[in-house]
Parts: C-alpha cells; sequence; structure tokens
C-alpha cells in the first residue's frame, strides 16, 4: 500500500475520534496557525464549570459536528477557560496565560465572550451566547471578517 494512503487513513481516523472541538490555549501559537492557514481566531472567554451560558454555547454550538467540520477549515480556536472547581483547576502557567488574555481582550470578565481576531491579534468583533443554530452562529462569526 502507499505510504501516502496509509498516512491519510490514519490521519482520518484520529482526527475523527476527537470527541471535542480542537482548542488551542496559547494566543502566539494561535497567531502563528491563522497566519499559516490565511484564518482568523475565535477566541472564547469561558467558565466550563460554573458559567450556565458558557456550558450551552459548548454544547449548542462548539460541540456540533457541523461546528466543528467548518471551523476545522476556517477558524482557529483560542480558549481562555476560568473553571472555579478544584478538580477543574488548571496549571498556574495556564492560569496566568487566561488572565493576560483577559487583561487584553475582555476587562469588564464578560462570560462567555467570543472575541474574533485577526492573525495578528486585532479585535475584528465580540460577541457572546447566542440561541441559535451552527449554521447561524457560523453566519454571525463571518459578519466580522472582511
Amino acid at each position: 500500500m502507499n505510504f501516502k494512503i496509509i498516512a491519510f487513513t490514519i490521519m482520518f481516523f484520529i482526527i475523527n475520534l476527537s470527541n471535542g472541538q480542537e482548542w488551542l490555549t496559547d494566543l502566539n501559537d494561535a497567531k502563528k496557525e491563522a497566519k499559516a492557514g490565511d484564518k482568523v481566531i475565535v477566541l472564547v472567554f469561558q467558565g466550563s464549570d460554573w458559567c450556565a451560558p458558557c456550558i450551552k454555547l459548548d454544547r449548542e454550538i462548539w460541540s456540533t459536528e457541523r461546528f466543528k467540520q467548518y471551523a476545522s477549515t476556517h477558524y482557529v480556536m483560542l480558549q481562555a477557560d476560568f473553571p472555579r472547581k478544584r478538580k477543574n483547576m488548571l496549571s498556574d502557567q495556564q492560569s496566568l496565560a487566561n488572565a493576560e488574555l483577559a487583561e487584553q481582550y475582555n476587562s469588564n470578565g464578560i462570560f462567555p465572550l467570543v472575541v474574533i481576531l485577526d492573525e495578528n491579534g486585532t479585535v475584528l468583533g465580540k460577541t457572546g451566547y447566542k440561541k441559535s443554530t451552527p449554521e447561524d452562529y457560523i453566519e454571525l462569526i463571518n459578519t466580522f471578517i472582511k
């Protein structure tokens, strides 16, 4: 069998086995990926274990197959999570990085907050939880992209 076919098959199964949205947690990594892939960054501020609208946004939009499929080719997903439960606490390093993101992009402490950034980290638009379909949310995000 051809090596490329084997490699493609393996990658296909790995991608399809991932059960959640592929999230980055470092702004510099997100910028690099956005530049390389000509994508925008979708920065999500959330409280994954205490914020009801954040949990709904994850369940109704981020975790859907429709959104994940579209996002994989159009967006770089960047997460800044602020959990409160001890069992979900992040490393000190990640907590500090998230706090720095919040200082720069979410100084009012809004949760959830979805910030659309270009590849340089410039804000293109902001939104939050909206009761909608994945298709409508994609359309909303895309209104910020020039």
